[in-house]
């Protein structure tokens, strides 16, 4: 019996001993939480990569974005905006479509050689001088001038009062000139067929002015101008000669007429010879000041 009790409390000692070793294991655990103390450290660099991120300058490209700036190059180097050549579009295009009426010359080819040439207004002959078409002296020319390097150094320039006689000596200077009659032989819905004539008859020396002409033309819908005088929408270049065509052999001399249309070689002699009239009478019925004719004017003959 006392052997059982022996050995009885011989395993109660034990498993109590046994008991007591989770204890030490909790002493270890406090340990962890200095690993976790490491990684707090590292996230203040996280949010410093970040913050880096707002200093790309794409505000900078939209404000950059909301002109189109270019330059023009003619007589002179000038940079402007696109709402530069827009706003001198809506001042000279009723001129533009004026001379095309009186002249024959596409009012896109007009507007176009305008921004050309003029730098859209802010080129310096067209400051100084009124001058936007870049046009020469030459031999005849009375009026006033001024001196401006171009393809040679202090070249003779023509200087205007005002804007408005540069439009119409421009048509003048192309009417009355020779070497520009094949111009009026293109259809003058043909845009691009008197941008290459222009070139081709020696207006400019460039090569790239065709291009550059027919640019402009296009890029601000000049030839919409075209249209408005020739009251179409669109037609091609094929089926618009043939109807202008027509419309120039109703323009025969005829007594019975009220009207002529002014042809290559005419004068007003040689008008006023044909329709009985006298010169002085011719002019005065047509409020002319002088004898300058342009080849599609209409005159008024009865």
């Amino acid at each position: 019996m006392f052997k059982k009790i022996l050995l009885l409390l011989t395993l109660i000692t034990l498993i109590g001993c046994n008991a007591t070793k989770p204890v030490i294991v909790t002493k270890k655990a406090p340990i962890k939480p200095k690993s976790e103390v490491v990684r707090t450290i590292k996230k203040p660099a996280a949010s410093s990569s970040t913050t880096a991120r707002p200093t790309v300058a794409k505000p900078v490209k939209k404000e950059q974005g909301n002109r189109e700036t270019e330059v023009i190059v003619s007589t002179s180097k000038t940079v402007v905006t696109n709402d530069v050549i827009v706003s001198y579009i809506s001042k000279f295009k009723e001129i533009a479509i004026g001379n095309m009426k009186n002249y024959g010359i596409p009012a896109s080819i007009i507007l176009a050689q305008g921004i050309l040439e003029s730098g859209a207004g802010r080129g310096d002959l067209a400051i100084s001088a009124n001058n936007h078409f870049g046009i020469k002296c030459h031999v005849g020319w009375t009026g006033e001038s001024v001196k401006h390097d171009d393809d040679s150094d202090q070249e003779c320039f023509r200087k205007y009062d005002n804007p408005s006689e540069s439009f119409k000596d421009h048509a003048l200077f192309l009417t009355g000139r020779s070497r520009y009659a094949k111009l009026f032989e293109f259809s003058k819905g043909d845009y691009k067929a008197w941008a290459k004539g222009l070139r081709a008859a020696g207006y400019a020396t460039d090569p790239k002015y065709p291009d550059k002409l027919i640019s402009y033309i296009e890029r601000y819908n000049l030839h919409q101008y075209d249209n408005q005088v020739l009251d179409v929408n669109y037609v091609s270049s094929e089926k618009q000669m043939v109807e202008e065509l027509t419309i120039e052999s109703r323009n025969t001399i005829n007594h019975d007429l009220l009207s002529y249309v002014v042809q290559k070689g005419d004068t007003l002699y040689s008008i006023s010879k044909k329709f009985d009239l006298k010169v002085d009478d011719l002019k005065q019925k047509n409020n002319l000041s002088d004898n300058t004719l342009s080849i599609g004017q209409r005159l008024v003959v009865k």
